[in-house]
């Protein structure tokens, strides 16, 4: 199994990259952000829960979103590994997705870290926003969300390297480098 936590701050890559990923390594991909989404727009009670977190640009509480998790990949079947991407983003959850992939005999390959200025995330965010109309995808809100990733989710990248996991790489330049460098980091774990 090659279970992969994509890393970085919003705006970083990961969607993009792990697109790449699922096509080349035909590993499944669970977007917490849009697993979320799809909750909210379809206005389910964890939906409307989440919307309140999201709109105020904090995290979804631990036990939700591994439970959310937990039944998703369940659902793979005969799957060669999964992408995690948005989660986790604090040490506690990295703590329970490691309990919960150890309960199913499994664990993180990897952590790829993609890190991008902040002035580069900023730009990245706001085209997104106005490509597709992503709410929080606005000035103030990113604002939030970037200091948030800043207090609450990059103390995972020491937390990741104590583990053995944790590996860097430039988020930003050529896309094919970028790709190529993930690749490069994937062969070495496998």
């Amino acid at each position: 199994m090659l279970n992969i936590v994509i890393f970085g701050a919003p705006g970083s890559g990961k969607g993009t990259q792990s697109e790449l990923l699922v096509e080349k390594y035909g590993v499944n991909h669970i977007s917490t952000g849009d697993v979320l989404r799809a909750e909210i727009k379809n206005a389910t009670s964890l939906g409307k829960v989440a919307q309140g977190y999201i709109e105020q640009g904090q995290l979804i509480p631990d036990d939700l979103m591994i439970d959310i998790l937990a039944s998703v990949l369940d659902g793979f079947k005969e799957s060669k590994g999964v992408i995690f991407d948005g989660f986790p983003r604090t040490i506690a959850q990295a703590e329970a997705l490691k309990k919960m992939l150890n309960g199913r005999g499994q664990e993180v390959t990897l952590m790829l870290d993609l890190e991008v200025p902040e002035d580069v995330l900023m730009d990245r965010l706001i085209k997104r926003g106005q490509q597709t109309g992503r709410a929080d995808d606005n000035e103030e809100t990113i604002k939030k969300r970037l200091h948030v990733y800043h207090t609450q989710t990059a103390p995972l990248i020491d937390w990741y390297k104590q583990e053995g996991k944790h590996h860097h790489i430039e988020g930003f330049g050529e896309l094919e480098k970028i790709f190529g460098d993930i690749c490069e980091a994937i062969e070495k774990k496998k």
